[in-house]
Formats: structure tokens, sequence, C-alpha cells
């Protein structure tokens, strides 16, 4: 540290610093408010945004319990458009999704789904998938359906339903043996499925049959 003899030599370098440092720091402190100014706006925008997205869900809920679903499908498509980076727009791809195949709109469905599959958090994205491949059995796309199983990935708390899934599909493939296969894994996994247990027997009971 610099030893200054008299009060003027002390201000002389208060003068040359400030000179040669006065707008870097000034900058620096402005920088540092517009930081976490925006910061809170930002966190008050994306609080507001929430709040607006969850009345608006209130509103879908209601809605679809009405069976009003003119009404939940356009509530819906305005919590996507508006509101797509909360949560609550990855949630009513879901609710329009599940409109559209009560309509019978299994493309639309799909769309929606694909939407949130791709850019759901990692649960909210599986829920997605599931629902993809179910509309695949459907439309009787059975082996798109078995290559997208194949493909996904998922935690641990999924690998039930993904294999009931399979089950389904290698049922409609008449595929017997490696649907009784995926409905074990199934059951091993402890999935909670209410028909679970009736298609596993049911196919027993069909290859018992066709060994007669």
């Amino acid at each position: 540290m610099a030893i200054y003899e008299t009060e003027e030599e002390q201000v002389e370098a208060l003068k040359r610093w400030w000179k040669e440092n006065g707008r870097s720091t000034i900058t620096g402190v402005i920088v540092g408010i517009v930081i976490i100014v925006g910061w809170n706006i930002w966190q008050n925008y994306k609080e507001n945004q929430a709040l607006q997205a969850s009345a608006l869900y209130a509103q879908l809920l209601n809605a679809q319990n009405e069976g009003n679903l003119e009404s939940a499908e356009k509530i819906a498509e305005r919590i996507q458009d508006q509101f797509g980076g909360t949560a609550y727009s990855d949630y009513a791809g879901l609710f329009d999704a599940k409109i559209r195949v009560q309509q019978g709109d299994l493309a639309a469905a799909q769309q929606s789904l694909e939407a949130v599959a791709k850019k759901g958090s990692d649960e909210i994205a599986q829920v997605a998938r599931l629902g993809l491949i179910r509309i695949l059995l459907a439309k009787g796309e059975y082996e798109q359906g078995l290559q997208m199983i194949a493909e996904a990935k998922y935690s641990e708390g999924f690998s039930g339903a993904y294999e009931e899934l399979k089950g389904d599909l290698y049922v409609a493939l008449d595929r017997l043996g490696e649907a009784r296969t995926a409905y074990q894994a199934a059951l091993r996994s402890g999935h909670k499925s209410p028909l679970l247990q009736f298609k596993l027997d049911d196919i027993t009971e069909a290859e018992i049959i066709v060994n007669q």
C-alpha cells in the first residue's frame, strides 16, 4: 500500500484512481443493480404467470367435470399458448389429448402428447409417452408401439406401466408367450393395475386351450 506524506498527495492519488477506475466502478454498480432488479422482476413475472395459469387450469378442471368439452378444449389451448413456460401448460396438453380421444380424434391427441413428451418435465413426459403408445395400440400400429417402448428411457417407477403396455401390444400381435413375460415383469415391478392379473390369467387360459 502506498504511503503519502501529505493530505494533498492522498487527494491527488484518489483523483488519479477515480479517473482511471471510476467509470468501471460505476458501471459495475449499475450492472449489479440491474441484475438484482431484473431478477426480482423476473421472479414476480413468473409468479404472476403461474397464478394466472393456475386459475385457468382450475377453470379447465371445472369444464371437464361438467362435461363441457368444447370449453375445456379452448381453455387448454389458451393455457398452452399463453403460459408455455409453466407446468400447467404440460398438464393442459395432457388434458387436451384426453379430450381429443373422447372426441375420437386420435391424430390430434397424438400431436398434443408428442408436444408434451418433447418439452415436459421427465415425469410428465413419461406420462405423455405412455399415452402415445396407447394411441398407437388403438390405431393398430403395434410394431411402432413396441419400437417406441424399446427406445424409451424411463425410471424404475414407470417400468411396470411400460411392461403392461408391451404385453397389450404383444397380445394384439398374437404373440402370447411374449405378452405373458411382459405382464409377469409388470407384476414383479409392483405395478398397480386393476386389469393386469386378469390379463395374465386370460393369456394362461388361452395358452392351455391352444396346447390341448
